[in-house]
C-alpha cells in the first residue's frame, strides 16, 4: 500500500535538487533513512545556533592525543564511545609485535588500519595488512598483530552479533566491492615458529577481564581448515561507491558491515553530482533514530572545518547536522571528493569515556556559526 504524501508551501519538487533560492533543505527521517521522511524548507540553516546549553551537542575528539607508550595493539586500546551493542576504540601502540596471542570472547571485531602495516596471525593463517585495510575477526578467534611499523588502529567491537555484509539487492553481487577482492588466510605454520621451544600465552577477554592460558607449543598449529567462518580482509580502496549524478544519496548506501543495532559505512573518493541544481554536500538532517560517528582517515574533508586525519566526530540522535557554512559554496568549485572516512551509525545512544572527554575539542559546536540569518 502506498503511503500518503503531502506537499505544502514552497518546496523543491525533487529532494536534494533545485532547492528554492535562499532556502535550506532539512530532512526529518526515521529508521536511518529507510522510514517515513519529510523535507522541510527553511529560511535559515538549522545548525545556525547562537549557543547550546546542556549535554546534547555535536562533539569532536582528536584521538591522535590518545597514544599509549610501551603497550601492544591490544593493551593500548582506548575506548572512546560505547553502548551495549558496540565499543569504539583507538590503539596507537609503541610495541610493534604482541608478546601474546589474544582471543576476544566478548565481541566480533572490525579493525581498520589507519596507519601501519604488518601481519595479522590468526587460527586460520596469516593476513598481511597495510593502511586502509579492514580486518574482520570473528568472536573467539585467536590472533595477534605483528607490525612492521607503528600502527594506529580503529577497533569496532560488535558485542551482540557477528558482522555480515549488506544486502546488495537489485544492485547485484558486485556492487560495493567484488567478492573476489576479499582476502582469506591459508595456514602457514612455518612462518609462526610453531616448533620453537618455550611457553606461549593466549589472553582471553571475557566480560572485560583477561585470563591467560599458557601452552608448551604455539597455539596457532592449524594445518588446514574448511567452512564459512573465518577472519578476512577488504581494503577501503577496493570499495566502489554507489552514485547518482542527479541526487545526493543518503549515507546508508555506503554501508560496508552490518551488525545488531549498528552499521559501519565507508566514505571513499567519488565524483560529485553533475546535474545543475543538485546538492553536492551532505544535506541537513536530524537522523532521530541513530547516533552518527565519523572517523577521518585521509583526504580533504571539505564539508567539515578543523578536521584532520585520526579525529572522530560524534553527532547524537535528535540533533541537526549537515555541512559547515562554507561547504556548500566550496562544493561548487570541485568535481570530486577525495576524503576517506569510516562512519558508525548506532541505533541506541552512545556514551563517552573519560578518555573521549580528555581528547574533546570543545569549540567544535561553534564551527557551524554563520553571520547570515534571515528575519
Amino acid at each position: 500500500m502506498m503511503q500518503m504524501h503531502w506537499v505544502k508551501g514552497t518546496v523543491a519538487r525533487q529532494a536534494h535538487l533545485n532547492i528554492p533560492e535562499g532556502l535550506f533543505e532539512d530532512e526529518h527521517g526515521r529508521e536511518g533513512f529507510f522510514g517515513p521522511v519529510s523535507h522541510l524548507y527553511r529560511k535559515n540553516p538549522p545548525t545556525g545556533w547562537n549557543r547550546i546549553e546542556g549535554p546534547l551537542k555535536p562533539r569532536s575528539f582528536d584521538c591522535n592525543r590518545l597514544g599509549v607508550a610501551d603497550k601492544d595493539a591490544i593493551m593500548a586500546r582506548t575506548p572512546v564511545l560505547l553502548n551495549n551493542d558496540v565499543r569504539i576504540s583507538v590503539s596507537q601502540p609503541n610495541v610493534a609485535t604482541m608478546p601474546f596471542y589474544f582471543r576476544n570472547a566478548d565481541a566480533d571485531e572490525v579493525n581498520f588500519i589507519h596507519r601501519g602495516e604488518g601481519v595479522l596471525e590468526t587460527d586460520f593463517g596469516p593476513i598481511e595488512f597495510k593502511q586502509g585495510d579492514y580486518l574482520v575477526i570473528p568472536r573467539g578467534t585467536t590472533y595477534r598483530f605483528v607490525c612492521e611499523t607503528t600502527p594506529y588502529i580503529l577497533t569496532i567491537e560488535s558485542l551482540g552479533s557477528a558482522y555480515r555484509e549488506p544486502d546488495r539487492g537489485i544492485l547485484g553481487q558486485h556492487a560495493l566491492y567484488d567478492p573476489a577482492m576479499i582476502t582469506v588466510p591459508e595456514p602457514a605454520m612455518g612462518t609462526l615458529e610453531a616448533d620453537s621451544q618455550g611457553e606461549w600465552e593466549v589472553r582471553v577477554q571475557r566480560e572485560g577481564e583477561m585470563t591467560g592460558i599458557f601452552y608448551p607449543f604455539n597455539p596457532l598449529d592449524v594445518v588446514g581448515w574448511k567452512g564459512n567462518l573465518t577472519a578476512w580482509k577488504i581494503s577501503v580502496h577496493d570499495i566502489c561507491p554507489v552514485l547518482s549524478h542527479k541526487s545526493h544519496l543518503p549515507p546508508s548506501v555506503h554501508s560496508t558491515f552490518i551488525a545488531k543495532n549498528f552499521v559501519i559505512c565507508s566514505f571513499v573518493p567519488r565524483p560529485l553530482e553533475t546535474e545543475p541544481g543538485a546538492m553536492r554536500v551532505p544535506f541537513y538532517h536530524r537522523n532521530i533514530d541513530y547516533d552518527e560517528v565519523l572517523f577521518y582517515h585521509d583526504g580533504n574533508f571539505f564539508s567539515r572545518d578543523g578536521i584532520e586525519p585520526g579525529m572522530i566526530t560524534f553527532h547524537p540522535q535528535g540533533f541537526h547536522h549537515g555541512p559547515h557554512p562554507d561547504a556548500i559554496e566550496a562544493s561548487k568549485q570541485i568535481e570530486w571528493t577525495d576524503e576517506i572516512a569510516v562512519m558508525i551509525d548506532t541505533r541506541y545512544p552512545l556514551r563517552m569515556t573519560p578518555e573521549a572527554h580528555a581528547a574533546e575539542n570543545p569549540n567544535y559546536v561553534n564551527s557551524w556559526r554563520s553571520s547570515t540569518v534571515c528575519p
